[in-house]
């Protein structure tokens, strides 16, 4: 016992307040999990995440926007969802092709996406995320992103955004890079996918690669407009490769709804998936 301790604290005051705080935080826990959910998940979500950044930040310098960068953070990354209660399942790892580059499109939800990604990263390749820039100037995580090789683009910008993106493009060649976009561009947990825009399909004819949509089942454990966060779980399906040359960009509109219905017709099946999982009482 330390003098200064034993000064202001006998040894059962000690031990009553050690026994205390061993309880009464997990207590303390469980009562907003059960009372605020929503707030407390979020609340675990972030934290965690910024926690895992911060613990791996000094050792993303030595070797900058490296894809690798991200494995152990998504490792943990992957712990958080489990602490969540959110399980997810990745199906046709088949349709991976790890010898060659090519634009990964991913339907976008949340930013609980973060740990779609996650999953993603040890099985899709050599990857990259593009997201808008404002992500960069979140604490810690923009910077340890931009270190495990996020491109960050400029809406604003239109004209430096389409010269990152085809550097980028030519990555996809060079060294069989994947690109993973979010073609919306905006989250939405509609039962529609939003509108795609342009810019992936713009560096996928650029560059002759292949388009790879991922679709990921809707996240019904989930409404932000209601303050819902339940256990639950999501499907994550890797569908097989898009060719891109039958199209050009005359007809680069075809292939933008050519993916879209993919997507959206495996978009629908799966969350209707989900739901009868639910019914079985597999994920309340």
């Amino acid at each position: 016992m330390h003098v200064w301790s034993s000064y202001f604290w006998g040894d059962y005051e000690m031990a009553f307040l050690s026994v205390f705080l061993i309880v009464a935080i997990p207590a303390g826990i469980y009562y907003l999990l059960v009372k605020y959910p929503f707030y407390t998940k979020m609340t675990i979500f972030f934290s965690g995440c910024a926690l895992i950044c911060t613990l791996a930040l000094p050792f993303l310098f030595f070797r900058p926007r490296d894809y690798r960068n991200a494995m152990i953070p998504a490792a943990f990354a992957r712990a958080v969802a489990r602490m969540l209660n959110i399980t997810m399942e990745i199906r046709g790892l088949e349709n991976v092709r790890t010898d060659r580059g090519g634009i990964v499109l991913l339907n976008h939800q949340s930013s609980l996406d973060l740990l779609v990604t996650a999953y993603l990263w040890p099985v899709i390749g050599c990857a990259t995320v593009v997201s808008k820039i404002e992500v960069f100037y979140i604490p810690i995580f923009g910077l340890a992103s931009y270190l495990w090789g996020t491109l960050y683009i400029n809406r604003k910008n239109s004209a430096g955004s389409v010269k990152a993106l085809n550097k980028e493009s030519k990555a996809i060649n060079e060294r069989n890079a994947k690109l993973l976009i979010f073609p919306e561009g905006s989250r939405s947990q509609s039962e529609k996918l939003l509108p795609f825009k342009k810019g992936a399909f713009h560096i996928a004819l650029d560059s002759k690669c292949p388009v790879q949509p991922v679709v990921v089942s809707k996240y019904y454990f989930l409404d932000s407009k209601t303050k819902r966060f339940d256990k639950g779980h999501a499907i994550i399906h890797i569908l097989p490769e898009i060719s891109t040359e039958t199209y050009s960009k005359d007809t680069m509109n075809a292939l933008m709804d050519d993916c879209r219905n993919v997507m959206q017709d495996e978009y629908t099946r799966l969350s209707r998936e989900v739901i009868e999982l639910q019914k079985c009482g597999k994920f309340e």
